[in-house]
C-alpha cells in the first residue's frame, strides 16, 4: 500500500509532467502555425513575383532555365513550370526519382483539379513540403500554364525536437526539485500528520497512553498539541471511569443483598456474588430470568414489574440449600432518559436475621414480663394475706415473709443481670486484665457452690495442672465459671457427676466443664445462649435462675477474645469448653 508521502510526490510528478506535456503540445502547435504561416506568406510573394517575371519574358515558352536555377538556389526552393495539362516543362529538382515522381503527380493534380482552393488547403496541411502555385497568363489574359514553388520544412521537426528536449530536461529538473521539496514538505507536514494519524488510531483502539511529537507552534504544531491534549484528557477520563467502575463493581460484588439485572428482553445481564451464592445454578449471564430463578413467587414479582412498570416489593420465604430464609424481594423498572425501557433490577435482601432478632425482642419482652410477673404476684399475694390478719400467726407470718424475701431476691438478681447484660451489650466490658491462677480461681468458685452440690450429692472432679495461669478480668472469669458450674448442678440429677479439666496448647488454654445431666437436644443447641432461654424451664425457674447466665458468659468470653463451645447428648450430659488466649494483653495492644 502506497503511503501518503509517496502519493504526494507521485501526484506532483504526474501533475508537472501533464503540464509540461500540454505545454509542449501547445508550443509545438504554436510554432508550427507560426512557421507555416511565415513560409506560406513567403512562398506566396515569391510565386507571384516569379509568375509576373515569366509573363514579362513572354510566357511559358520563353522562360530562362538558368535564371530559374539561380533563383531556386538563392531562395532554397524547388521551382517547376507546367503547361495547362500538368506536364512539367521545367523542374529545378529531380535528383531523387521517387521524390520526382511524387512531385510530378502533385503538379499534375494542381493543373487538373476542379477545386484549386481545396487542394491548396490540403497541400498546405502537409508538414514535410509546402507548395504554392500561380497561373501564368499571356497578353490576352489566357492561362498558358503554372509556376509551382515548393519548399521542405524539415526545420519544423528540429524545432519540435528542441522543444521536447527542453521539456524533458525541465521534467527531469522538476523531478529532482519535486523530490527535494516533497522531502521537505513530508518532513515538515506529512510526518506530523502521519504521527497524529497513528496516535488517533491508537486512541481508537483504546491505548490512551499514545502521544505524538509536538512540532514548532504553527498549524502542524497546533494539531500535534491538540492530539496530545485529547489523549491526556481521554486517559484521565478513562482512569476516572475505571476508578468509578471499580468502586461500583466492588460495591455491587460485596453488597450483602443479592442483585440481579434483567434486560428488556428478559435476559440476565448482571448478577453479583451474593445472588450467585443464593442460586448456585452454574452459568447465569445471558439466560432467561425464569431459567435462573426457580421460585414462582419471585418470577411473579418480575412479571408484575414488566407489566405495571412500577416498583414491587414483597416478603417471601425461599428455601436455599434446604434452609428456609425470609427474603425481601424488590423489583424496580429501569427507564432511560427518553422513557426508554431498559430492564429490571431485582434485589434479594435476606431478612432472616432481622426476623430472628425481632422474634428475640418479642420473646425477651414476654420473658421479662413473665419472669417479673411471678415474683410480683407472689409478693403481692402474700402481702395481702399478711394485711388480712396473718401477722397474728407468727409461724404463718414468718413463712410468708420468707417467701416475700426469696421472691424479692429473685427480682433483684433478675434486674441486676438485666442491667449487667445491657451494660455489656451497649458499652462493652472494661476489663481489668491480670494474671490469674486457674486452680485458685476455680477453688474459690467451687467453695461458693459446695452447699448446692452437697444437697444433690453430686460428685465433683477437678483436674487442673499446677501452675496453669490465664490472663483476664478475675471478677468476670468467676462469673463465667459460676454460671457454667451452676448450670451443671442445676441440670444434673441427684448422685450425678461434674468434671472440670484444663489443658493448654501453644496459644490457648482450654477449660472443660462436663456433667452427666439431662443433656440438650441438638435442635436447641443454637439457642442456649439466647436471653431467657431454658432447656428445662420448670427446673431452672424453681432454682431461682434468671435465664441470662449463658448470654452473659458468651459476652464475657467475646470480651476476652475467647471462645465457648458446647457438646451435648440427650440424657447423657453436656460439656462446655471455654478457650482463653494466653497473652491477652498483647492481643489488646494489637487491636
Amino acid at each position: 500500500m502506497i503511503n501518503f508521502r509517496a502519493k504526494l510526490i507521485l501526484s506532483l510528478f504526474i501533475l508537472i509532467a501533464a503540464v509540461l506535456a500540454a505545454l509542449g503540445i501547445w508550443l509545438g502547435q504554436m510554432f508550427k502555425s507560426y512557421y507555416l504561416a511565415t513560409i506560406n506568406d513567403r512562398l506566396e510573394r515569391e510565386t507571384s513575383m516569379l509568375a509576373g517575371t515569366i509573363e514579362d519574358w513572354g510566357g511559358v515558352e520563353s522562360y530562362n532555365s538558368d535564371m530559374l536555377e539561380k533563383w531556386s538556389g538563392q531562395m532554397d526552393t524547388r521551382l517547376s513550370i507546367a503547361d495547362n495539362n500538368g506536364n512539367l516543362l521545367y523542374d529545378s529538382g529531380g535528383e531523387d526519382e521517387r521524390e520526382t515522381n511524387i512531385h510530378r503527380d502533385i503538379v499534375y493534380r494542381i493543373s487538373n483539379t476542379l477545386n484549386e482552393e481545396n487542394y491548396r488547403d490540403s497541400l498546405l496541411r502537409k508538414m514535410d513540403v509546402q507548395y504554392h502555385w500561380e497561373p501564368i497568363v499571356n497578353a490576352r489574359e489566357e492561362r498558358e500554364g503554372y509556376i509551382v514553388v515548393s519548399m521542405r520544412v524539415d526545420a519544423l521537426d528540429e524545432i519540435y525536437g528542441q522543444i521536447w528536449a527542453i521539456l524533458l530536461a525541465s521534467l527531469g529538473f522538476s523531478l529532482v526539485l519535486i523530490v527535494l521539496i516533497g522531502t521537505k514538505i513530508t518532513t515538515r507536514y506529512v510526518k506530523p500528520i502521519e504521527s497524529a494519524a497513528a496516535v488517533a488510531i491508537e486512541l481508537a483502539k483504546g491505548n490512551y497512553r499514545a502521544r505524538t511529537y509536538e512540532t514548532p507552534p504553527d498549524e502542524m504544531g497546533m494539531l500535534s498539541t491538540s492530539i496530545n491534549i485529547l489523549a491526556r484528557n481521554l486517559q484521565e477520563m478513562m482512569q476516572a471511569q475505571e476508578v468509578h467502575q471499580n468502586r461500583l463493581t466492588t460495591l455491587i460484588e460485596n453488597i450483602e443483598s443479592g442483585l440481579l439485572l434483567i434486560d428488556d428482553r428478559g435476559y440476565v445481564v448482571m448478577a453479583n456474588r451474593s445472588f450467585k451464592k443464593m442460586y448456585s445454578t452454574g452459568r447465569i449471564i445471558k439466560k432467561r430470568y425464569y431459567e435462573v430463578i426457580t421460585q414462582e413467587d419471585v418470577i411473579k414479582i418480575v412479571e408484575d414489574v414488566f407489566m405495571t412498570e412500577k416498583n414491587v416489593r414483597r416478603q417471601i420465604k425461599i428455601t436455599f440449600d434446604l434452609e428456609e430464609k425470609d427474603v425481601e424481594v424488590s423489583g424496580a423498572p429501569i427507564i432511560g432518559t427518553n422513557d426508554e425501557w431498559k430492564g429490571i433490577l431485582v434485589v434479594f435482601h435476606d431478612i432472616t436475621e432481622i426476623k430472628h432478632l425481632e422474634q428475640m425482642r418479642k420473646d425477651f419482652v414476654a420473658n421479662v414480663s413473665h419472669e417479673l410477673k411471678t415474683p410480683i404476684t407472689s409478693i403481692k399475694g402474700f402481702s395481702e394475706t399478711l394485711l388480712d390478719g396473718a401477722l397474728s400467726d407468727p409461724d404463718a407470718a414468718k413463712m410468708f415473709l420468707d417467701i416475700i424475701w426469696k421472691e424479692s431476691g429473685r427480682m433483684e438478681r433478675l434486674v441486676a443481670d438485666l442491667l449487667d447484660l445491657s451494660k455489656i451489650e451497649q458499652k462493652g466490658l472494661a476489663l481489668n486484665v491480670t494474671t490469674v491462677s486457674l486452680a485458685k480461681l476455680l477453688e474459690e468458685v467451687i467453695v461458693t457452690l459446695e452447699s448446692r452440690m452437697e444437697a444433690k450429692q453430686i460428685d465433683l472432679q477437678v483436674n487442673i495442672p499446677d501452675g496453669l495461669v490465664i490472663e483476664g478480668d478475675e471478677y468476670r472469669l468467676k462469673q463465667v465459671f459460676v454460671n457454667l458450674i451452676t448450670n451443671a448442678i442445676l441440670y444434673t440429677p441427684k448422685d450425678g457427676q461434674i468434671f472440670i479439666q484444663a489443658n493448654e496448647s501453644d496459644q490457648m488454654v482450654n477449660v472443660k466443664v462436663s456433667d452427666t445431666g439431662i443433656g440438650i437436644e441438638k435442635a436447641e443447641l443454637p439457642r442456649i445462649f439466647e436471653r431467657f432461654y431454658r432447656v428445662d424451664k420448670a427446673r431452672s425457674r424453681d432454682s431461682g435462675g434468671t435465664g441470662l447466665g449463658l448470654a452473659i458468659v458468651k459476652h464475657i468470653m467475646e470480651a476476652h477474645h475467647g471462645k465457648i463451645n458446647v457438646e451435648s447428648k440427650l440424657n447423657e450430659g453436656t460439656t462446655f469448653t471455654v478457650s482463653f488466649i494466653k497473652e491477652l494483653r498483647h492481643d489488646f495492644t494489637k487491636d
